[in-house]
């Protein structure tokens, strides 16, 4: 076998196993926005702890699942290939040990400062005090989840980078399933006490964050880490670290000064208009995570060490199966969700405090951000190739491209289309990221197989546009039904959609779109 085929067989396996695990995470996190729609609403309580769990997410996303993450597995495992695991292990110990220290220090500013950073982020608030008195109250209760998290991301990029995908990916649907056992079982003892009920939901932020630490532990003892952590900021290797971290923070600000943009604007829009955009950006987020943060989970480690022996040929052709693999869930689900944006956002939310003006505003959010979902599909697969190419100032440079796209798309057009105006100004931010990632790239490879990507492209498309049809008339018939012939309908049109498409895609191509499948790779 040759080493192209296994490295896309690696690749495969990894990202399939992430798929299934962030695929079991993704329906419980939609069942837990389906609690919060049920419970809350698109209203006051929804808004103020869609900006309070924002806050420690935006940090979360920009240390701990973000440049931490990336740049602890290039290092782990470039070390693990020269020096091997035993000494690897201490490395380990240093790296958490000085993380924690500098997260925890933030965590203590984030309870310090708090009302600023909710007045900062959320300006409309200030027009309503009971609003911001909540947003304030609730972020308090959660910033501690950032340093809950950041220990979980650096024991998952352990995991990873010794071959385990499937726990840590789990360890998100976990968080997930703990979060709305806590928050609902608080829900009713708080109601009956008389305590603002959504408290419940960040508490259960607060366990879930517990949960999904503890539930990698007895897997990375096993592997032979011990907590044996200790300050170690001066060791050259954590320094290599933050070294690389550095330009990904960065260009990882730049992601969170687009989501503070869109934060900031929406809530200066109707009320409602954050909780529309956070359960749209929700869905989109499914699909997402079966393709996009799969594969680059399991790219980043094979990827590291093919740069590491300076196997370029091999890297090239890694990353263009990558492109395929992406693209290949990316375009049929982005086609899908614009298409059934309206009925799937019924049928998921439209009950309790959620009504049928909350299913068309969050249905229009939907349709935009899915725009941008092959786009961001490409992001998560080329970034990790920079980061293994030691050359991380690349995705920073796209990521400020995104932003100023978003601030134009936002400030030109918020005054005439709303919270409308914040969605597509996300995805025109993360098309030009992906481009200008793309292009970059390939200079920088000296080329990408560009007859494989576009004929693999091509093929895709094809049975996309087929499945685009069958949406569309489907969509039409089931304007006719009601009830449980209405849910039933739909998701007989999804399962006919894919197995359609799927179909397709085994008979003409290309492989890498069947990777969510066993097969047999030819000798």
């Amino acid at each position: 076998m040759s080493q192209e085929q296994k490295a896309f067989k690696k690749i495969a396996s990894g990202a399939r196993a992430v798929t299934i695990a962030v695929l079991l995470s993704r329906l419980l996190g939609l069942i837990r926005e389906q609690v919060l729609a049920g419970f809350f609403g698109a209203g006051l309580q929804m808004d103020a702890y869609v900006v309070a769990y924002r806050i420690p997410n935006l940090l979360r996303d920009l240390l701990a699942e973000g440049a931490l993450a990336t740049a602890f597995v290039t290092v782990f495992t470039q070390h693990k290939e020269k020096y091997g695991l035993e000494k690897t292990w201490r490395l380990a110990g240093k790296a958490l040990g000085t993380v924690l220290v500098l997260v925890i220090f933030l965590v203590l500013l984030g309870e310090l400062f708090a009302p600023y950073l909710v007045g900062l982020l959320a300006p409309g608030f200030k027009a309503n005090p009971e609003k911001l008195e909540l947003a304030t109250f609730l972020t308090r209760i959660m910033f501690p989840f950032l340093a809950l998290i950041s220990t979980s991301a650096v024991i998952a990029g352990m995991l990873n980078s010794l071959g385990t995908f499937f726990l840590p990916a789990a360890s998100s649907a976990v968080f997930n399933l703990i979060s709305i056992l806590t928050g609902v079982s608080l829900y009713f003892v708080f109601v009956k006490a008389g305590v603002t009920p959504i408290t419940a939901m960040a508490i259960g932020v607060i366990a879930g964050g517990i949960a999904q630490v503890g539930i990698q532990t007895p897997a990375i003892w096993k592997k032979g880490f011990r907590f044996k952590l200790s300050f170690a900021p001066k060791d050259p290797y954590v320094k290599e670290i933050f070294k690389l971290m550095a330009p990904a923070v960065i260009g990882l600000s730049a992601v969170q000064l687009n989501i503070f943009i869109n934060t900031y604007f929406a809530s200066l829009c109707e009320e409602g208009s954050l909780s529309w955009l956070s359960y749209a950006f929700r869905l989109m987020y499914v699909p997402l995570g079966l393709f996009g943060v799969a594969l680059a989970t399991a790219i980043l480690p094979v990827v590291s060490a093919q740069a590491a022996r300076k196997d370029f040929f091999s890297l090239r052709s890694t990353y263009a199966s990558a492109i395929l693999m992406a693209q290949a869930l990316a375009l049929p689900s982005a086609v899908g969700l614009i298409i059934l944006a309206k009925p799937i956002v019924r049928i998921i939310f439209e009950r309790g405090q959620f009504g049928p003006a909350d299913t068309i505003a969050t249905a229009t959010a939907l349709s935009l951000f899915s725009i941008s979902l092959p786009a961001y599909a490409l992001t998560k697969v080329t970034a990790p190739v920079f980061y293994a190419l030691h050359k991380p100032k690349i995705p920073m440079l796209s990521s400020f491209l995104s932003v100023a796209v978003n601030l134009l798309t936002v400030t030109t057009l918020v005054k005439t289309w709303g919270f409308k105006a914040v969605a597509l100004g996300m995805s025109l931010g993360i098309v030009a990221q992906a481009i200008f990632q793309v292009v970059v790239l390939t200079k920088k490879l000296e080329g990408i197989e560009f007859t494989k990507v576009v004929s693999g492209l091509a093929r895709i498309l094809l049975a996309t546009f087929g499945l685009g049809l069958i949406a569309f008339y489907g969509a039409k018939y089931l304007k006719s039904f009601s009830g449980l012939d209405f849910t039933f309908g739909l998701l007989g049109l999804i399962v006919f959609c894919a197995v359609f498409y799927f179909g397709l895609i085994r008979l003409i191509g290309p492989r890498e779109g069947l990777y969510l499948f066993r097969f047999r790779t030819k000798k």
